[in-house]
């Protein structure tokens, strides 16, 4: 992901990403950056970056891997819960 990132960074997120993944991104994404958003990897990687605890206002400061790391798990925490959701709904 992080070399897709730095190389290729306007491909599309459903090269790294399943759509339950791209789901919760966006649910998760403050309503002032949802506005026109674009599933690109860099959106993704972002997104995942700000789950890990990431601070876009700090001059743009590359995405490190321990935060990607912390991201990824959160990101797969939220996924389970959304998955659950979504079978709940469907039995009631």
């Amino acid at each position: 992901m992080t070399y897709l990132h730095r190389n290729s960074p306007q491909s599309p997120a459903s090269m790294v990403l399943t759509k339950v993944q791209m789901d919760v991104l966006i649910a998760n994404t403050p309503p002032k950056l949802k506005n026109g958003v674009e599933c690109t990897v860099d959106w993704a990687i972002t997104a995942i970056a700000r789950l890990g605890g990431y601070l876009e206002h700090r001059k743009r400061t590359a995405i490190g891997i321990q935060v990607l790391w912390r991201g990824g798990v959160e990101l797969e925490n939220l996924c389970s819960g959304w998955l659950l959701h979504l079978n709940l709904k469907l039995r009631y």
